[in-house]
């Protein structure tokens, strides 16, 4: 029997992500930050490869990484202000960073969902502790030679996104969601 009052479950219903644009000092502290990573962690990983790995920009990281991502697309024509601005404005930004494991068992693929899991494993623990918390991608994770310049990634490596984390005092409305009737189809026998 399904519980509908679950606390959690309610959470999971009405979860709603800050934009990375309305979130502000403070962010969480270290102490706050390592149970939410913990957290995190905690999502399906076949074979226990734990292919993925966390990078936490503090500010003033937070702005320098703003400044590489500036120059970088100025060099090259690129608007970086908005991914730029991202950084500068947000107190923690936490990079997961997906490192897939050489495994016959586990294909890359069932790794690569993990490494999702674990973004939003980290967006859904930000939100539940309080913190106010969006997951953004954008043309500089993508950029393999800016994010190896910045964050040192492995050649197997690739980021799987930014969780930026900080004070949010509003939601912004909500979006219109699924409609579960077109996306579910219901097999008996």
């Amino acid at each position: 029997m399904t519980d509908t009052a679950n606390p959690v479950l309610q959470f999971m219903l009405t979860r709603r992500s800050r934009p990375a644009k309305l979130l502000r000092a403070p962010g969480p502290d270290r102490a706050a930050l390592e149970p939410m990573l913990q957290a995190a962690a905690r999502v399906p990983d076949h074979g226990k490869l734990e292919p993925w790995r966390f990078i936490v920009l503090e500010q003033p990281a937070g702005a320098r990484v703003a400044g590489q991502i500036m120059e970088y697309a100025r060099t090259r024509e690129l608007d970086g202000e908005k991914p730029a601005r991202a950084f500068s404005d947000s107190p923690v930004c936490v990079a997961v960073i997906a490192s897939p494991k050489p495994s016959q068992k586990i294909p890359e693929l069932e790794q690569t969902l993990s490494v999702g899991a674990v973004c939003l494993g980290l967006v859904n623990a930000a939100l539940a502790t309080g913190w106010g918390a969006n997951w953004l991608t954008g043309w500089p994770a993508h950029d393999r030679a800016l994010m190896t310049e910045i964050l040192g990634l492995a050649p197997q490596e690739w980021v799987a996104g930014f969780i930026h984390i900080g004070t949010a005092d509003t939601a912004p409305p909500d979006r219109p969601r699924p409609d579960m009737n077109a996306i579910t189809d219901w097999v008996q026998t």
